[in-house]
């Protein structure tokens, strides 16, 4: 109901309405997108930028969902337009890896989490991608079906295996 009036009083141009937002959705906005890029700064830029792009739609802007899922999606679709761009760059490619290790080392002190990250980044894009939105991001499986274009039975099959998948890598990395 809080989302409902605070968009509302956006729409109105309430730039109080604006800040409450803000400050309500992008921590989770910021996980989400360090999840995907795995890149501190360049999550940074895509909560600003989805944010920006939030206030300029002013008195246009339709929300058919709730506000969270909608500022979720957005921050996953810019998240994933970024990534496109860089994986057409091969140099983004070379150092992808020593990306990741650096903000698992900085992100995640504890040694089980570290084992956690690598494993995940074991798994394919897809897989990754529906655990995050769905654990990190905290959006429902329709939402995220809705957000990759695919049915929502997909969408829990990626899950399902993306976590069977999860746990077999980190087991494996326990008894060794």
């Amino acid at each position: 109901m809080e989302d409902r009036l605070l968009l509302w009083r956006f729409k109105q141009g309430s730039a109080e309405a604006l800040k409450r937002i803000y400050i309500k959705y992008s921590r989770d906005m910021f996980t989400l997108a360090t999840a995907m890029v795995r890149q501190s700064s360049t999550a940074e830029d895509i909560v600003h930028d989805v944010i920006v792009k939030f206030a300029q739609s002013g008195r246009t802007i339709k929300i058919n969902g709730n506000l969270k899922s909608f500022l979720m999606t957005s921050v996953a679709n810019r998240a994933r337009d970024i990534m496109r761009r860089h994986a057409r760059n091969d140099a983004m490619l070379c150092t992808k890896a020593n990306e990741f290790k650096e903000l698992a080392q900085v992100t995640f002190k504890d040694e089980r989490l570290d084992q956690l990250t690598q494993s995940l980044g074991q798994l394919p894009y897809e897989q990754q991608e529906v655990i995050l939105l769905h654990v990190r991001g905290g959006l429902r499986f329709k939402d995220i079906a809705l957000c990759q274009g695919v049915t929502n039975d997909t969408v829990r099959s990626r899950y399902r295996y993306g976590l069977q998948k999860l746990r077999s890598l980190m087991e494996n990395e326990v008894s060794k």
